[in-house]
């Protein structure tokens, strides 16, 4: 059996420590394919590269059994506060 979706959330939030955290199975339930947005102050001063590799280092024993992780969003605690923000504006202008 695959890891599960509640297993890299596990990880995720004892090693990163994330105040916002999905985690999607896009593998119809094998748990081999992840994608993941997550926001977290340790990707404070971090370039992107930078932040991919914590994530990826967070979940390295994870990763031996994951055939594929796309890391959609690795955003800061005031990035998110901006982007939830500006799609607020946009919805209310529509």
């Amino acid at each position: 059996m695959g890891v599960t979706k509640e297993q890299l959330e596990s990880t995720l939030t004892s090693k990163l420590n994330p105040q916002h955290l999905e985690v999607t199975d896009t593998s119809g339930g094998c748990g081999a394919s992840f994608v993941i947005d997550i926001v977290s102050e340790r990707f404070e001063g971090k370039r992107l590269l930078e932040r991919h590799r914590l994530v990826n280092a967070a979940l390295e024993e994870e990763m031996k059994e994951i055939h594929a992780l796309s890391i959609k969003k690795v955003l800061t605690p005031q990035q998110w506060k901006q982007q939830q923000e500006e799609s607020e504006k946009s919805k209310s202008a529509a």
